[in-house]
């Protein structure tokens, strides 16, 4: 049963005002326009209200209710008026007159500010039995509570204090004023002097709010959008920090990955680094291995990944190429390149990332640095520096240390050139690139900060998994409370043990990590059960492929050449078939790791695909398709690369027809009498307009009517009306031409 709010006023011998105040200083859900509330609701406002009902009315003259008739929307008319003046007036020798009437509206917009407050603060209080002391610093309260909210504590403790203010891309005058703690009028006026008319709710872009907070040497920063899904579950960072205010970017230290073959040394000269590191200063040792560190040379910071001996190798190097800056690839002087240093070389190089080669070993007898020179040229194509190409080659001995210290000047070397920067005054963004379960901590993640500066407790989205961060630590084990850009860190607190490669991303509360967790879980499902070719026609036709990658395995040599030099021809200036990594035997999880990174699909010619790769292509995502027969590869192949093609697009001429007579004429429309002189013209076709044999523009047909009946499509030789939809005005004589657009399916060969 519902209780009428006047009907509860009466009782209780208040204005129904009042009770609204009561309703929203309780944060009941009762809409602003309701006359009725409910029996419960009724209940509370009377327990509320009859705890203030001892206070003795104020005296009604001074509630000042007549001020809203006073104040009024006054500041647009002023602004109105004066707009006038300039434009009619105009002229430089005006410019003090302007001037003096900006200084005027100031003082007339302070003056109402300031009675606007006054009205609302009386308004508060006069003429109410209810409102008593104890309920008005309540209500005041939860009014500052609430202001502090809206306007995000920093910015709020920024307007008493001066600092960076966030503001979005769009935001009102008032809101801005409010912001940056600039009086309205005040602003207003410097947008009159920059020739912008602006009211007090008038929207300006961010571009305009900068010119005004530097002119009062304010300082503003444009608030960053929200991650979206897509571009969280695409790991691309590019798209994730194109936004970034380049005022507010530092230098950081490079990211850099140590790749090769298992027994080339990677694992000793990482050692051989650390123990340097150790020996220069570096409190304590190397107590806890979490897949990353950094060190100190030259009083700068490098930042290693760790990717050799632990159980996710695979996984750490596809992942580990597109997250460094720098890849280091080992090659042994005495082996020269194996299968292994190739495959690692195509992680780099489909991640785009610079490559220092490191030729280890060459304290040995056996070293022969010019043959292996020579197969990096050949086998890898590499172009190296002594030969004039931009790829230096540093020759070091792991065992004894020599060359590390010149392997680490051409690190920072490239960093410089590379101007690696990112700014630390943000959220955190980082990358997983190790993660486990561990028995007293529970999901364990090693990460590396891209971007902004990771805090403990902070509430985080890594994958499908999310948390609050308990526990921060570091590779020597030491304790941390916020790492900043191209810091390696290891974190605890997460739902679940995120995949390798996973984003973290820093979020505001624990509500929206877990909401977002959830939806990219739900994602990953309905992707898992999609077509991956599907998936990546999408991606291409969307412009973030510009060609189909492929992994080719073959049986044997002759007939991997033989399919590599038929998918070489399929290319067109649109699209083309890429192989980025092919060899002879199984598919390996390598390949699979290759082509999630890649987004490519894995073509397996007479091999085998062992269960467990299987297992972590289909929870990766990633195409495997077994092939028996070349030409049914390359059909494939093609019948792909044919769908990714733009339809070519016809116009069709179906007839046309001489206007006779305008009948009506609004905007955009018209209703016009014609006689079809060929062909024929449809309904809801597309029209050309010529007026003298000349074309004046287009539109289209959105009613076809012969006499009083409407109809489909009308002959030659018939005269019609047509309700004629676009923003050209038909005359009497011009001769419309009706068409339709027609996609053509194209092939490669055309």
């Amino acid at each position: 049963m519902a209780v009428k709010l006047v009907d509860l006023a009466d009782k209780l011998g208040v204005k129904v005002a009042d009770i609204r105040d009561y309703i929203d200083f309780l944060d009941l859900d009762v809409p602003k326009s309701a006359l009725e509330i409910s029996d419960a609701n009724a209940e509370l406002l009377k327990q509320e209200i009859s705890k203030d009902l001892d206070v003795e009315p104020e005296d009604d003259s001074e509630s000042g209710e007549g001020v809203d008739e006073e104040v009024g929307d006054e500041e647009e008319p002023v602004l109105e008026e004066q707009a006038g003046e300039d434009e009619d007036e105009g002229g430089k020798e005006k410019e003090e007159e302007i001037l003096s009437k900006v200084e005027e509206v100031e003082e007339a917009i302070e003056e109402e500010r300031e009675r606007e407050i006054l009205h609302q603060q009386r308004k508060q209080t006069a003429g109410k039995k209810d409102v008593s002391k104890k309920h008005r610093k309540k209500k005041e309260k939860k009014e500052d509570e609430e202001e502090v909210k809206d306007m995000g504590v920093e910015e709020a403790a920024l307007r008493q204090k001066g600092g960076t203010v966030e503001i979005p891309e769009v935001i009102s005058v008032n809101d801005f004023a409010q912001r940056t703690g600039i009086p309205v009028a005040r602003v207003i006026g410097e947008l009159m002097k920059n020739g912008i008319l602006a009211s007090i709710n008038q929207q300006i872009d961010f571009e305009t709010a900068a010119i005004i907070a530097q002119d009062f040497d304010v300082k503003i920063t444009k608030k960053r959008e929200e991650a979206t899904l897509e571009e969280l579950m695409g790991g691309d960072l590019e798209v994730l920090l194109k936004d970034e205010d380049s005022d507010q970017l530092e230098e950081r230290p490079p990211v850099v990955v140590v790749m090769g073959h298992v027994d080339h040394g990677k694992t000793q000269i990482l050692d051989t680094i650390r123990k340097a590191d150790v020996i220069s200063g570096e409190s304590g040792g190397i107590t806890q291995h979490i897949g990353a560190y950094q060190i100190v040379h030259k009083d700068k910071r490098i930042t290693f990944l760790d990717t050799p001996g632990h159980e996710s190798f695979s996984a750490m190097r596809a992942r580990g190429a597109r997250v460094t800056d720098i890849a280091i690839l080992v090659v042994a002087a005495d082996e020269g390149v194996k299968e292994q240093t190739v495959e690692a070389y195509r992680h780099a190089e489909a991640a785009g990332v610079p490559v220092i080669v490191a030729l280890n070993k060459i304290d040995k007898e056996n070293a022969d640095p010019d043959r292996v020179k020579g197969e990096l040229g050949q086998k890898l194509g590499l172009q190296l520096e002594e030969w004039g190409g931009d790829v230096p080659v540093i020759p070091v001995s792991g065992l004894i240390g020599q060359g590390i210290d010149d392997l680490l000047d051409h690190i920072l070397l490239l960093a410089e050139m590379n101007h690696y920067r990112a700014n630390p005054n943000r959220e955190a963004v980082g990358t997983v690139i190790e993660s486990h379960l561990d028995k007293s901590l529970g999901p364990i993640a090693t990460v590396v900060i891209n971007t902004g500066t990771l805090q403990i407790m902070d509430n985080v989205v890594v994958g499908s998994a999310f948390g609050r961060i308990k526990r921060m630590m570091d590779h020597h084990g030491k304790s941390l409370k916020a790492v900043g850009p191209s810091g390696p860190v290891q974190i605890a607190g997460l739902s679940e043990v995120p995949l390798t490669g996973d984003l973290m991303i820093a979020v505001k509360d624990e509500k929206t990590a877990r909401d977002r967790a959830l939806r990219i879980a739900s994602k990953r499902k309905m992707l898992a059960q999609a077509s991956s070719i599907v998936e990546l026609m999408s991606r291409i036709k969307q412009g973030r492929l510009k060609s189909l990658k492929l992994i080719v395995k073959a049986d044997t040599k002759g007939s991997l050449e033989a399919i590599k030099s038929s998918l070489s021809k399929m290319e067109t200036m649109e699209v083309s078939a890429q192989v980025i990594h092919s060899g002879i035997g199984n598919v390996t999880q390598n390949d699979v790791n290759m082509a999630m990174t890649s987004m490519a699909v894995i073509f397996a010619f007479h091999v085998e695909t062992p269960a467990h790769v299987h297992e972590l292509a289909d929870r990766l995502g990633v195409e495997i398709r077994p092939i028996k027969i070349i030409y049914k590869l390359l059909e494939e192949v093609h019948q792909i690369l044919e769908g990714l093609l733009d339809p070519e697009v016809i116009e069709v001429d179906l007839g046309q027809a001489e206007v006779l007579q305008i009948f009506f004429s609004k905007k955009k429309e018209m209703v016009i009498g014609c006689k079809v002189t060929e062909g024929k013209l449809s309904n809801k076709v597309k029209l050309r307009v010529l007026r003298g044999n000349e074309l004046v523009g287009e539109g289209a047909i959105a009613s076809l009517q012969k006499g009083t009946e409407k109809v489909q499509e009308i002959g030659a030789g018939h005269e019609c009306g047509i309700r004629f939809e676009g923003a050209l005005k038909v005359e009497p004589g011009d001769i419309i031409q009706a068409y339709k657009v027609e996609k053509k399916k194209r092939t490669l060969a055309a």
